[in-house]
């Protein structure tokens, strides 16, 4: 073993605490960063838990009082996340900024699509039992993103004469994209419920990191040759962002009260 992964190591230590606030308890997973200089505290959205990054040589006993001396800022944050909303029949999900009516038919072929019903409404057609909706809606989602974003991000990459290896898509939650130095692109399938302006601006953007693996003055101007509107993609994530992380989540609470 490594001399860093002995200074490291903590064998013993737990993966998360407790902290009580106004008769509630809520968990905090923590987690150790080698770059990190002090104690932070985040909310991941798409998971819909806390989280304390603490410096290598930190202790648990200061990340307790940190945790808890922020036990407001932590119910209030929580209490502002959206509502969380399963894939099930009859909810309303946004699928490339429209809304569609999830509706499970039971005795129907196949899985997964869409159509209008006879009132001219959008629905979300899932075949199988109700147990099979949440997955067969999530799987039909990620199968969008993945051709949206491929086609999107293929698109501007033949624009500016570079190469991508190969696009992923993911369940990420800190960030609605990335850029490796390999060339392998990475976004969060839930763009897909965004308007098609938003999945454009993220993947114009994740593309001129291929060119500019940084945000500086040159690389902004890069994506504002490749795509114009970046302003009003922006502005949309700033209001609507979080909202995108409440779909496909467990209705499951994750804060015990007394």
């Amino acid at each position: 073993m490594s001399l860093r992964a002995l200074l490291y190591r903590r064998p013993s230590e737990p993966s998360a605490l407790q902290v009580v606030f106004d008769q509630a308890i809520y968990p905090v997973r923590l987690r150790r960063h080698r770059q990190a200089r002090r104690y932070t505290l985040r909310i991941d959205a798409a998971l819909r838990e806390v989280v304390l990054t603490m410096p290598p040589r930190g202790s648990l006993k200061e990340a307790k009082e940190f945790a808890q001396k922020h036990g407001g800022w932590i119910a209030a944050r929580l209490k502002r996340l959206p509502e969380a909303a399963p894939f099930a029949d009859g909810l309303e999900v946004p699928l490339r900024g429209e809304p569609y009516r999830i509706v499970n038919r039971r005795g129907a072929r196949g899985t997964a699509w869409t159509e209008m019903d006879e009132s001219g409404r959008r629905v979300l057609c899932v075949a199988g039992e109700p147990p099979h909706v949440d997955r067969r809606v999530s799987d039909f989602l990620k199968r969008e993103a993945q051709r949206d974003l491929e086609t999107a991000s293929r698109a501007y990459a033949a624009k500016l004469g570079v190469p991508i290896k190969r696009v992923y898509v993911r369940d990420q939650s800190s960030r609605w994209g990335s850029c490796s130095n390999t060339g392998v692109l990475s976004f969060s399938w839930r763009l897909i419920l965004a308007p098609s302006f938003v999945l454009n601006y993220l993947a114009a953007h994740e593309v001129c990191h291929l060119l500019e693996l940084n945000h500086s003055l040159r690389f902004w101007r890069l994506v504002k040759r490749l795509y114009p509107d970046i302003e009003r993609a922006k502005a949309w994530l700033d209001v609507h962002g979080t909202d995108l992380h409440r779909y496909g989540l467990s209705a499951r609470r994750r804060v015990s009260e007394f």
